[in-house]
């Protein structure tokens, strides 16, 4: 008979993830929530600077198919733990260095830590989690996610508010506990095994391209999302620090309750009929923005929109439908890369289209949303395709 103690019970593929996603949120919820601040006041940004600083922190996504590379001789699980550590140092000694080229060196070495991370999450979870559990699990990880951000960007404001801490301790702290539950992880959690020996090369498969086209497209989306929906509540509608704050943490507490409801949703009708659900919505949503004239009807668009993002899960439950076991991983860092494309094209080029007329962007918004509705209709005849394939090759 097996012995299950009751203090090792926790320690379990979904006990890692939930660890990290909690140094994830962590240390990069105190980045993010810090970064304009810290990068005016302290390292003297301009426009230009932090145009650039945006473009370097993406280049290691657009690269996340390196991680490959990297698994000839690193293990998953253990490139992961070397991701969190990069993430939290380089969070960690941000604050101590406050000029332009300091600030540019931290973040590419958090942001290789955070994709290279992002790329071996995704694989890990897809290896770990059986099919048809994956949906809720990946919805209480989203949870978790917004508890732990919703926690950090509580304890800065009372840092800052009561305190008067500084960046540099902040930073300081907040990465560090990331780093310490890292190290914590690295000497409790065994080696989990992996069902499928996984490929080390670069995979790009023809029966994959519906998965690569709708990647594509939501990385254009979302960086629309990222970029200007925050930038029309400044400009247009003069929301200040604190507003914009208060929106990231309704987000948060929001998704705490929605996304484990959307995971089982999507279990449930299916990933062609939840992504249907979002794509119509986001088209509606991002017609809202081109449109909008009211503050507090932006606010709303602003959280339908990121509520909308928690039904990406289906994206990925589609891909673990069609992939072949072993493609897994090799499949996790080039579908970061291409959704990361966009990432290096649009900040500036609809930068200038912005300056022309903001609405056109959120226009252009709803037309990747329409090309993803028509290719996400093709999603529940794959996936009967790939059936019928398996049960051949039986």
């Amino acid at each position: 008979m097996e012995d299950v103690r009751p203090q090792s019970r926790w320690k379990t593929p979904f006990g890692f993830l939930t660890l990290s996603t909690i140094v994830v949120a962590v240390t990069f919820a105190a980045w993010t929530a810090l970064l304009n601040n810290f990068a005016v006041e302290a390292a003297q940004f301009n426009g230009a600077n932090m145009g650039m600083l945006q473009s370097l922190r993406e280049i290691p996504g657009f690269l996340a198919f390196t991680a490959v590379f990297i698994l000839l001789v690193v293990k998953e699980q253990t490139f992961a733990l070397i991701s969190l550590c990069l993430l939290s140092i380089g969070v960690a000694i941000t604050g101590l260095f406050p000029t332009i080229y300091g600030l540019y060196a931290t973040t590419v070495l958090m942001s290789i830590g955070f994709h290279y991370f992002e790329t071996l999450n995704q694989s890990l979870s897809l290896q770990w989690f059986k099919k048809e559990e994956a949906p809720q699990k990946l919805g209480q990880l989203m949870s978790v996610k917004s508890m732990a951000s919703l926690v950090t960007f509580g304890l800065i404001w009372l840092s800052v508010t009561f305190l008067s801490a500084s960046y540099e301790w902040l930073y300081l702290v907040l990465g560090g506990v990331g780093l310490a539950l890292t190290l914590f992880m690295m000497r409790v959690f065994p080696h989990f095994a992996q069902h499928s020996t996984q490929h080390k090369k670069i995979i790009l498969r023809k029966e994959y391209s519906l998965y690569y086209l709708l990647l594509f497209f939501s990385g254009a989306r979302r960086q629309i999302f990222m970029v200007f929906a925050g930038f029309l509540m400044v400009e247009k509608f003069g929301f200040d620090v604190a507003q914009i704050t208060m929106l990231y943490m309704l987000n948060h507490v929001i998704n705490i309750f929605a996304a484990p409801v959307i995971g089982k949703m999507i279990g449930r009708i299916g990933e062609q009929k939840a992504l249907t659900i979002e794509y119509t919505g986001l088209i509606l949503v991002f017609t809202g923005y081109a449109l909008v004239e009211s503050a507090q009807l932006a606010a709303a668009l602003y959280v339908i929109d990121h509520i909308f993002f928690a039904m990406a899960i289906a994206l990925k439950t589609y891909f673990q439908k069609i992939a072949r076991p072993q493609d897994i991983a090799s499949t996790a860092g080039v579908s970061f890369t291409i959704n990361h494309i966009a990432a290096v094209i649009i900040p500036a080029s609809f930068g200038v289209v912005w300056l022309y007329d903001s609405a056109l962007v959120f226009y252009f918004g709803a037309g990747l949303a329409a090309c993803s509705l028509i290719l996400s209709q093709f999603i529940g005849w794959h996936l009967r395709r790939r059936q019928l394939q398996v049960s051949a090759s039986l």
